[in-house]
Parts: C-alpha cells; sequence; structure tokens
C-alpha cells in the first residue's frame, strides 16, 4: 500500500495530466438539475478522473515488467525477478481499485466506453515487432504514400498500418493509451447528459490532445542533450526511416533487445534529416484539432486553461 501511494502521489515530479484534462473538460460545460443531482455528477466525474489515472498508472507499471528466461535465471536476476512481482502486485491492484470504481458510478454506458478503451490498450501491446522485453520495433519503410490516418477508420491491421509513419505512429499511440483518454473524455460528458454530438467532441480532442503531448515528448527526447534511450517506434525515427530507408539496417540490431542499438548514432543520422521539422508539424496539427475540438464544446475559464495546457510543450 504505501508503494502504491509513493507511485500515485508520494513523488512532487508525479503529474497526472489525464486526470486534470477530465476535471477541466467536465467544469466546461454546464450542468442542468437540483443541486443534489449537480453534486452527484461532479462526484461521478471526479471519481471518472481518478480511475482513469489509477488504470494509465497500473498499466504503465506492468510494461515494466522484465522477462528473465528461466535458463537465464541466477543470484544476479533475483532483484529483477522480485521486482517483477512486486509490478505485477502493485499493477494488479491499481486497475483492480480502479475497476471497482468504475463499477461503482452504476452507469452501464459509461462502462461499455471505457471498457472499450481498454480493450485497445491491451491490443495495443501487441501490435507490430517486439524485443524479448516487449519494447516495440518500427515497421519496415514502404515506398508507398503515407494516407491520413482517421479515428473512425483505424486499425490494427498490419499490411494497411506497418512501414507508413504517420498511419503507423497514429495506431501506435492510440491504442497505446490515447483511446483510453479520449473514452474518459467522452464518458465525462455522458455523465453531465451532453448529447451525442458533444460527447464526440470530446472523444477527438481526448485522442487529440493525447497525440500532441506524444509527439512533444518524443520531440523532446531527440532534440535534448541527454543520452538517454528513446522509442524506435516513435514519429521522429518512423519520420527518418521514411527519409533514409537504409537506417532500418540499425533497427535491425534491436531484433532481440532494443539495448543493442546505437543510439547515439541513430539519433545523428535522424537529425540529419527532416524527421523533427516533421514531428513539429505532427504536434501542432494535432494541437490544433483538439483546440478546435475544445472550442466547440465551450468558451470559458475551464476551456481557456485546457488550451494553455495543449500547448504546454
Amino acid at each position: 500500500m504505501q508503494t502504491a501511494k509513493n507511485v500515485l502521489y508520494g513523488d512532487s515530479k508525479n503529474l497526472q495530466p489525464w486526470g486534470l484534462i477530465i476535471l477541466l473538460l467536465s467544469k466546461s460545460v454546464k450542468t442542468y438539475g437540483s443541486v443534489s443531482q449537480t453534486k452527484l455528477i461532479d462526484e461521478q466525474q471526479r471519481a471518472l478522473a481518478e480511475l482513469i489515472e489509477l488504470m494509465r498508472t497500473g498499466h504503465l507499471i506492468h510494461r515494466g515488467i522484465v522477462n528473465v528466461p528461466f535458463a537465464k535465471r541466477s543470484k544476479n536476476t533475483e532483484s529483477a525477478i522480485f521486482g517483477n512481482k512486486i509490478s505485477i502486485l502493485l499493477g494488479d491492484y491499481l486497475l483492480v481499485t480502479a475497476n471497482t470504481m468504475l463499477a461503482g458510478l452504476k452507469n452501464s454506458d459509461v462502462l461499455y466506453i471505457v471498457s472499450s478503451g481498454l480493450k485497445d490498450l491491451s491490443e495495443g501491446e501487441f501490435f507490430g515487432d517486439r524485443d524479448e522485453q516487449n519494447m516495440p520495433l518500427p515497421g519496415k519503410p514502404k515506398t508507398m504514400n503515407d494516407d491520413i490516418i482517421t479515428f473512425d477508420d483505424i486499425s490494427l491491421a498490419s499490411d494497411d498500418v506497418l512501414g507508413k509513419p504517420r498511419k503507423e505512429w497514429t495506431a501506435r499511440t492510440v491504442f497505446n493509451g490515447v483511446s483510453l483518454l479520449g473514452r474518459a473524455c467522452q464518458s465525462a460528458m455522458l455523465i453531465a447528459k451532453q448529447n451525442r454530438e458533444t460527447q464526440n467532441y470530446a472523444y477527438h480532442f481526448g485522442c487529440h490532445v493525447g497525440l500532441a503531448w506524444q509527439a512533444a515528448t518524443e520531440l523532446q527526447s531527440l532534440t535534448s542533450d541527454r543520452k538517454d534511450q528513446f522509442c524506435l517506434a516513435s514519429a521522429p525515427v518512423l519520420f527518418a526511416l521514411e527519409g533514409n530507408p537504409n537506417l532500418y539496417k540499425i533497427i535491425d540490431q534491436a531484433k532481440n533487445d532494443v539495448k543493442d542499438v546505437d543510439y547515439e548514432d541513430l539519433k545523428f543520422n535522424i537529425l540529419k534529416t527532416d524527421a523533427i521539422e516533421k514531428t513539429k508539424m505532427l504536434y501542432e496539427d494535432h494541437a490544433k484539432k483538439a483546440t478546435t475540438y475544445i472550442e466547440n464544446i465551450g468558451n470559458n475559464e475551464s476551456v481557456e486553461m485546457i488550451k494553455k495546457l495543449i500547448n504546454t510543450f
């Protein structure tokens, strides 16, 4: 329990932006009814924001599990195996708690919507090539045109997505958590008894703000002076592979373990392409769309705060 508390709010640097977005979005629309009904809606929206953060955190903890083959286990791997046990228990605890809170809302429509986001999150873990630690590997670049993908026709059909930078990145990011954020925003509007159009705006807003933040995060990891390991399926890498397919030879070194890649060499070659500029355009595109959707929902202090958060990076 103490470990769970430390993970959730023990660190002053541990921000919970998803929950904040859901709460601000909830306050951006007016709720009609008696004082008791309004209070109940506020409580349910707050519970929704909390359980979505629990789901997100639990999923991230489970992704930290290290695959230690039985034949390679020894005294040197005991700490990793013990860490795996803690990760499994802690992640399960957070996810079970979140699902209990979800059931406590007693709203079958919200349950269905959030569950669809969880389904996407689970399917995303099996998409594309992976190394032994289940870290994602990019698809082999294709010479075909990279058509823009929309949320209505998005799928994990490998033949149609892998190798096309914008499509592959969008599919990976949406199915890796952004869908859950979008569905949570949609659920917040459903709880507030907003019409179907507003719910749809909220879903697209949540997806676009999640995509914008992810693009900005990946951009920072490639433009900073840090020599940290970065995701090989991030937007700058995928755009660089499109511009210089020969870079895929470096990726081939990571078929068993992404740690085998020479990240300094890969970063040097990425910066020689137009990948950074394309990633900036990707961020600006999704930030602009997220702003448009939130403006369609309302125009008040909460909306202005959300717009500032969108452009934080």
